[in-house]
């Protein structure tokens, strides 16, 4: 999924980097409003997407003292500031040229190169969503779409293909305004149509700060996951019940995994140490992002933790 997730990342980074050139030249032609917002737009997306790379390669980052558990909550940090950026970047700086344009209409000069320019940004934007999309196809299985995108706990992935949904939008809207500027020659049409697309990016970056924050502060794994290892905790031999599991996304692919359980009495010191270790294999053998499992024996061994 990382090497997928990059391919993706790298491929919108081109793309946008281009695309932001080639609106901005555009924009300083023909004076249009609604290109200058969209070549803000893209010149964000490819700093987000910078952002992204290196959070995914700090996120790789071994554990150490300070950070016993590994540096996999970097990817949820950047991508936060990710959203942060879209809102007051990009959502901002398009609605605050929108109202100036109201406030301060131009007429538009060479109308044809917004058409040319921003039908070649509709080709690049989906070609770069197209494999944002076949990659988020892969991630999410058979869960539907709603349902693997609130449950995905990689979102670099998500990132791109909401900000690319977002860009493809934005285009078409810019494309109207542009066009509806031309027909009727009211060059207010432009400075709404930039205003209408930072209020997209402002709704994006709302909703992706919304799933990326959860991640950030500490979410569980799935519910398939947790109710996985109930199902082997309760076949032990020796377990008579289960008080509770809690697990957390220490990253994309790192689960924690902690547990209470009450061992038989009759059950020895060197029987429970035996299980634990089973039931850590197990466990780690069955769902491979569940890395570190911590397990608290009640009753046999009151207050000691053993991993």
């Amino acid at each position: 999924m990382a090497s997928g997730s990059k391919k993706v990342i790298y491929a919108a980074l081109i793309g946008n980097t281009l695309i932001a050139i080639t609106k901005f030249i555009a924009a300083s032609i023909t004076g249009s409003s609604a290109m200058l917002s969209e070549a803000i737009h893209s010149l964000v997306d490819t700093g987000n997407q910078g952002l992204l790379l290196y959070g995914m390669k700090r996120a790789k980052k071994p554990a150490d003292k300070q950070f016993p558990f590994g540096h996999g909550k970097e990817i949820y940090f950047w991508s936060f500031i990710v959203a942060i950026l879209i809102f007051a970047l990009g959502g901002g700086i398009s609605i605050y040229e929108g109202i100036h344009h109201l406030l301060h209409p131009q007429p538009t000069k060479s109308p044809l190169i917004n058409y040319l320019v921003l039908g070649l940004a509709i080709i690049f934007e989906g070609a770069a969503w197209f494999l944002a999309f076949r990659e988020f196809r892969k991630h999410k299985g058979r869960n539907g779409y709603i349902d693997a995108i609130n449950q995905t706990k990689d979102p670099s992935v998500i990132v791109v293909l909401f900000e690319d949904s977002a860009a493809m939008l934005g285009l078409f809207v810019a494309l109207a305004g542009v066009a509806l500027t031309q027909i009727t020659g009211n060059v207010y049409f432009d400075g709404g149509a930039s205003i209408l697309i930072g209020l997209i990016l402002i709704g994006t970056a709302i909703w992706l700060a919304r799933e990326t924050k959860g991640l950030l502060i500490g979410e569980s794994a799935e519910p398939e996951i947790v109710e996985g290892i109930l199902d082997m905790v309760q076949k032990s031999p020796i377990i008579e019940s289960t008080n509770e599991i809690l697990t957390m996304h220490m990253g994309p692919d790192f689960i924690l995994v902690t547990l209470s359980a009450d061992f038989a009495d009759s059950a020895s010191a060197d029987n429970v140490e035996k299980e634990v270790g089973a039931l850590d294999l197990q466990i780690k053998t069955k769902f491979p992002r569940v890395k570190r499992v911590f397990i608290e024996a009640e009753k046999m061994v009151r207050q000691t933790t053993i991993s």
